[in-house]
This record gives structure tokens, sequence and C-alpha cells, in this order.
């Protein structure tokens, strides 16, 4: 506690847009916070229930709205800080928080009084002539409330809390589970030998990692989350692909203390039972039903259609790689690596010297940057007087064409072992005009740091996925909504990827290339070939990378429409992934899902249950629209000025398709996705 008495996490920030002081704050503040920030909210929404005045869209939707602004700040902190730089402590408090938390949003959502005055509001909708924003406010306040059980008898009402509260234990411990198996699971070698194919930077980091975990010697491969490992392109000993292959693939399923197969069975039976209890036929119709997807059968059905002309497409590629690897044997730890020597084999330019030309800080400042201010005039100054929560981690200002402070952005980019895999996008503080709040982002993802006085070079998968986490930081950025539950990427799960994928268009772009793209060492611009190859070699998904991703679309959707009885059945997770592959014509020991079951943190630990095929589907969005900006000139103001105003302002404050159509002039059409992906 602070000196004043005041919880440092709940304190008012005296920095620019609410920014933490994170170096006053200890993990022994934020279960106080979240105990005070918690009972602080319950008293607000107890006076808007027992409001003596006939309720309205103000003093009730609108009070309910803007409740709880201690909890959304301890939250805002807390859970930035578990997923890039967690502790033994701060999981704990995180499993904590998580029965704690459930409890409380469901207290507000079942307190009868409450949702007697928003169903009233509900009802006279029509009568009140509220604008789009408000209208969508209040129907998801009171969607909201329904399908956390308002609407259920009191005996149903408990049962519904019991599982909300487990649900919320089991896949925060999923995720935790993962981290600490990904750690565990680190491969070994002794000799550096083993790692012919690797880069000097790799290799570095590889004898740090030994290190810090307390070999003597040796060389430590860390692993990605992802099924497929980017080392697997590289390193030239098959045996030692097998052996990270095998580390990835059988993760959290080694029968140890992070073995999460029994976690898997129990989410998907309790996420069965409360999808029955809320009237929804399965698990995927309870959440599709929030979407912009018209249900799980459209998406099934673009699944299976995407699917059949992926594995006719795999068919063609695997000949191909057989013809390249001649006597080799091609297994799936084996998959990529002649992938990467196809490409090659293909260009009389050396792909691999890309990555001299794409040094992070370079494209941070010259691409990512520089792209942001010519398409929306934003410009960034870095306050490394600012305090992050991690030494790693670096502060921007954003500023726009008049020169004024929109927000901040955070960069956290190098990999940790505190810091659980993959990439994404954190929202510190929500932009809100009625609050008078301003967005504090974070970009997050896990490139190996280089050593003291080394550069960090990116490959052109990295570089896709930098500008992909700024496509949503400029979502966040740019909102101009008055609620803080419409700001930013508060979208439907299934569009929210739609901005970050229609941003990685400018990583490979002309001008935007030709700005940042100078060699590491000796500052020479990229020559004219090799940035034509890089964007052929990355203009055409291979088969491998669709057909890994969809089969993990279609395992996600697989769990996730059983109904209860069918789920109470399945004991066995691996038997029944096989099954469920098979059954959608996808299933292929060489290319294994991207994402296992037993690692699949996206459905399991994060936000994405019935919900992974959104990639696929805001892809649709995404091919269209990039149409849409060449043939209107690409990157200029002007198309910025449109896209930010019809898509990266609105947030969820509008029909987010509609919005597009408008921006379009049409409904999307599916055949610039088909193009890229190569079906």
């Amino acid at each position: 506690m602070g000196t004043d008495n005041v919880n440092p996490v709940l304190a008012q920030s005296d920095l620019p847009h609410g920014l933490p002081d994170f170096a006053s704050i200890s993990d022994d503040d934020f279960l106080p916070a979240f105990t005070d920030a918690m009972a602080s909210q319950l008293a607000e929404i107890d006076e808007i229930a027992n409001n003596a005045e006939p309720p309205t869209f103000g003093n009730t939707v609108e009070a309910v709205e803007f409740s709880g602004r201690d909890l959304a700040r301890a939250a805002g902190i807390f859970f930035n800080l578990v997923g890039p730089d967690t502790n033994p402590k701060r999981n704990e408090i995180s499993r904590e928080l998580s029965t704690l938390l459930t409890d409380h949003q469901n207290t507000i959502a079942m307190n009868p009084v409450l949702f007697e005055r928003i169903s009233k509001v509900h009802g006279d909708a029509d009568d009140l002539d509220l604008d789009e924003p408000r209208r969508r406010l209040l129907d998801k306040h009171y969607r909201g409330a329904v399908r956390a059980g308002a609407g259920l008898s009191p005996d149903q009402q408990q049962e519904m809390r019991e599982i909300s509260s487990r649900l919320a234990l089991l896949t925060t411990t999923f995720s935790q589970k993962i981290l600490d198996d990904s750690n565990d699971s680190a491969v070994f070698v002794d000799d550096a030998s083993a790692l012919d194919g690797m880069s000097a930077g790799e290799i570095a980091a590889a004898r740090r990692a030994a290190t810090e975990a307390g070999h003597d010697s040796g060389y430590l491969i860390a692993l990605e989350l992802p099924t497929s490992q980017s080392v697997l392109t590289e390193l030239t000993d098959s045996a030692v692909r097998r052996r990270v292959f095998e580390a990835s693939i059988n993760r959290c399923a080694r029968g140890n203390d992070n073995d999460t197969t029994e976690l898997v069975l129990e989410i998907v039976r309790l996420r069965a039972r409360r999808a029955e209890l809320l009237g929804y036929s399965d698990h995927a119709d309870y959440v599709i039903a929030e979407q912009t997807a018209p249900s799980a059968e459209a998406v099934d059905d673009l699944l299976r259609e995407l699917s059949e002309s992926a594995m006719r497409a795999g068919e063609r590629e695997l000949d191909d790689l057989r013809v390249l690897a001649g006597d080799a044997e091609i297994g799936a730890a084996d998959y990529t690596y002649w992938l990467a020597r196809a490409a090659r084999s293909k260009s009389d330019v050396p792909l691999d010297d890309f990555a001299d030309y794409c040094e992070l800080e370079t494209v941070l400042t010259r691409g990512v940057f520089y792209a942001a201010n010519v398409l929306y005039g934003l410009r960034f100054v870095e306050r490394p007087e600012l305090p992050a929560y991690h030494p790693d981690v670096r502060v921007w200002d954003v500023l726009d064409e008049s020169g004024r402070s929109i927000g901040l952005f955070l960069g956290d980019y190098f990999a940790r072992p505190s810091k659980r895999g993959g990439a994404w996008m954190n929202s510190i503080v929500d932009q809100s005009t009625m609050l008078q709040t301003q967005p504090v982002v974070v970009n997050v993802l896990n490139l190996t740091k280089p050593d003291d006085g080394e550069k960090c070079l990116l490959t052109v998968d990295q570089l896709t996925t930098l500008f992909h986490e700024f496509g949503h930081a400029l979502h966040g950025l740019l909102s101009a909504v008055d609620y803080p539950s419409q700001s930013g990427t508060s979208v439907p799960r299934d569009f929210v990827e739609f901005p970050s994928q229609v941003n990685e268009m400018w990583a490979l772009h002309p001008s935007v290339l030709a700005n940042y793209a100078r060699h590491h060492e000796t500052g020479e611009p990229i020559p004219a070939e090799l940035a034509t190859a890089a964007r052929e070699s990355a203009g055409t998904e291979s088969a491998h990378g669709t057909i890994e991703y969809l089969a993990a679309s279609v395992l996600d959707l697989a769990w996730h429409q059983l109904d209860t009885a069918q789920a109470e059945a399945i004991t066995d997770v691996a038997g029944f992934e096989a099954q469920a592959l098979r059954a959608a014509g996808i299933g292929t020991d060489l290319i294994p899902p991207r994402y296992r079951s037993t690692y699949f943190n996206h459905i399991f630990g994060g936000g994405y249950s019935a919900g992974y095929y959104s990639y696929i589907w805001s892809e649709v969005l995404d091919a269209d629209t990039e149409q849409w900006f060449l043939s209107e000139g690409g990157l200029q103001r002007e198309n910025g000025r449109r896209f930010a105003q019809s898509t990266l302002s609105r947030g969820d404050s509008v029909d987010p398709l509609v919005a597009h159509e408008e921006l379009i002039g049409r409904k999307p059409y599916i055949e610039p996705l088909l193009a890229r992906r190569g079906l």
C-alpha cells in the first residue's frame, strides 16, 4: 500500500493517459485491489438497481456501463502483466481471480431487480429514439444478462454460477500448464553441430537459454506455441528435427503435472451443459449467435469447401516436395524443411538474405510507423522516461496530424520464459469519449532477443506478424466511441482479426519496403530482385499452412458441436481428435493441426472457443479489402481516412459488416481469398 493508504493499483495515475506506474505496484497489491474494486462496483450496482426513478437508458444501461471503473483499471494492469511476464505469485493470483471475477460478474448479471430494469428499457427500445451505438449498447447489456443466466430459475442459476466459476479456473489453469510444459519440453543438444542451419543469432540465443536453464554447456531450443516450429525449416539434421517436432506435438499430453487431457474433457462437458441450460443446441451455437457468421452450419460449409480444395493442393505440393527430396524421407517433422528448400529452388535469389534487410528497429520506425503515418497521419515519439512493466518494453506517444497525443503504444517484442507463446495485442486503458479516456495498448511478440551489440533480424513470417499485431493496435488507438465496452477491438470475435489482417498488406508493399529495407550492416537498399522474390514467396500461402490452420478450426468446432450426452461420452482426447479430422476429410499424419487439443490455448485457455474459424472468416473480408485499397490507389491518406472512419474508429458502435459493405460498396467476394491461398 502507498503511504496515503490508496492501493497503488487503484490510484489515479499522473502519467500520460493513465499509464500505470508499474514500479509502484507489487504483486501483493493485486488481490486487495480487486477485492475493494469489486465491492465498490457492487455498491454502484445496488444503487442503480434500487433507484426509485423509473428505468431509463441513462439511469440504468448507461449507469451500468460506467460502473466498475476501479475494477477496469485493476484488470487492465494485472491481466496485461500475467500474459507477457508471469511468475508463480501472479499465476496463483490469476487462478484465484478467475473464480472471484466470474462470481462477481454473475452476481451483477443475475441481480433480479437490475435485470428487471434492463428488461423494461429493452422492451421499450423502439420508443426511445436511440441512435445505433446506444441501441447496440442496450442490446449488448440485455443479451449479456440473458446469456449469463438472468432468465433461468433459481436452481438453474446456481448451476450456471458453478459452471462459470469452474470454467474460469479450468481455462486459466490450462494456459498456465501450456507455458510450464512448453518451457519443460525445450530441446537440449550438447553439440553445436546439431544446430547446423540455424543462424548465428539463433544459436547464441539457444546457448543463452541453456545457461539460464542451469546447463553448464550445450544449447536449448525453446518451443513456440504452434505445432509447427519455425526452426524446423532450418535444421539440416533430420534427427534433431524429429526431436523438436515430437517435443512440440506431445506437449501437455505426457502424463506429468502439466498434462491437460482431463482439463480438455471437463471444459468441453461444462460448455455443452451451459449451452443446454440456455437453450442452445451446443457451445458452438451459443458462441456463434454473437458473431457475424450467420450460423455454425455456415462456418462448417466454408471450412468444408476450403478443406476439399486445400487437400487437393496439398497432394500436389507433397508430390513436388518428394521429387525435390529424392531418397530422403519426408515425415511430419521434415515437411516445412522441404517446403523451405522448394521455395529456394524456385528462385534464383537467395531468400535467406531477406532478413539482412529486415532489422526490427528499422522496420518499426521506417515500416510499421511509416505506413501508419502515410495512411492515418499518426506520428510515434518514443518516451523512454515513461515506466513499463519490463525492461524490454518500450513506450511511444502517439500523435495525430495536429500534434495532439491520442494515446500510448507499448512494444514488448522479445521472448522470455515468463511470457506465454504467440503474439497478441492488449489494452491497458480503453478509449471512451464520455469517460475522457484515451487508449493505452500493447503489442506482444516472441522474437529471439539478440545478444548485446547484435541486431534482431526478421523473417518474412515475423515481419508479417509485426504488422498484423500493429493492425490490432491501430484498431485500439484510432477508436472514437462513447462507451468503453464498444471501444477498439471489442467487436465480434470473427471480425476482430479483419483490421489486423488488412494491415499485413503493407509489410511488403513496394513503397513501404523501399522505405525500411536496408542492409543492417552496410545500409544498402534491398536489391529489386530480392524484394520481388520476397513478395512472391509471401503472396500465396502454402497448402501445408492452409491445411494445418483448417484442421485446427475443424477440431475447435468438433469439440464444441457436441451436446451434453456426446461430451460426457468422450474419454479419449487423442482418439476424438483423430476421428474428427478424418470425418472432415482433412486428417493427415504429415500435417497435424496448427494446435493439438492439449495445447490449443486459443480455445481452451483464451477467448476463441468455437471461434478459431475467425481468422479465415475475417480473411475473406481482408483479401477483398486489399483489392479495394489497391484499386483506390493503395497507400494514400484518403484511403486510410476512409478505412479508419468506416472501421477502425467505430469499434462495436455499429454493425461491422454493414460498415464494411458501405466502404467497398458491395458485399465481399471470396475469390481474392481463394487466389491468395492458392486454392
